[in-house]
């Protein structure tokens, strides 16, 4: 899904690593799956992303949509990121249709775990009202393979190892 030069990328971005090949060493492989309700309109924009135990914004793990001037809807993550498009850089897919499943597989580093991270997932459908933090979720060792619900798109979302 992403180049080897995005993952490497997201990997220091999300840790502050500042050594490269330390960072590589510390990551481990990710699943995210997201399921969206039947709500019978335009595929889904999705944003997911990492804030700290602060809130605040950390970095983008994937942006499922494909045409920027939809960003702005994605409330949240466009506040925390200015609507910078660099954040999605490499790591961009398709919108997500009415009742599908959205399988997203990438490296995040271990050090996000159990340390007070919290996943979000901002979702944005035309001519519905926006979902900021649609799912929010604390990134626990504990809490992977666990579904949760989402607040209003998001059906059941889950990661896992």
């Amino acid at each position: 899904m992403k180049t080897t030069v995005a993952k490497l990328a997201m990997t220091t971005a999300l840790t502050g690593a500042v050594m490269l090949p330390a960072a590589m060493a510390s990551a481990r492989p990710l699943t995210l799956s997201a399921t969206l309700k039947n709500y019978r309109s335009s595929p889904a924009y999705l944003a997911i992303y990492v804030t700290d135990a602060k809130g605040a914004y950390q970095g983008t793990l994937w942006m499922a949509g494909g045409r920027p001037q939809f960003y702005r809807h994605l409330i949240s993550w466009n506040r925390a990121t200015r609507g910078n498009l660099a954040e999605i850089s490499g790591i961009t897919g398709a919108s997500v249709g009415s009742g599908q499943t959205l399988n997203v597989k990438l490296d995040v580093v271990n050090a996000l775990f159990d340390a007070g991270y919290v996943l979000h997932i901002d979702a944005a459908v035309e001519g519905w009202r926006e979902s900021p933090s649609d799912v929010v979720v604390p990134l626990t060792t504990k809490g992977a393979g666990k579904p949760v619900h989402g607040r209003h798109f998001v059906r059941s979302f889950k990661y896992s190892f």
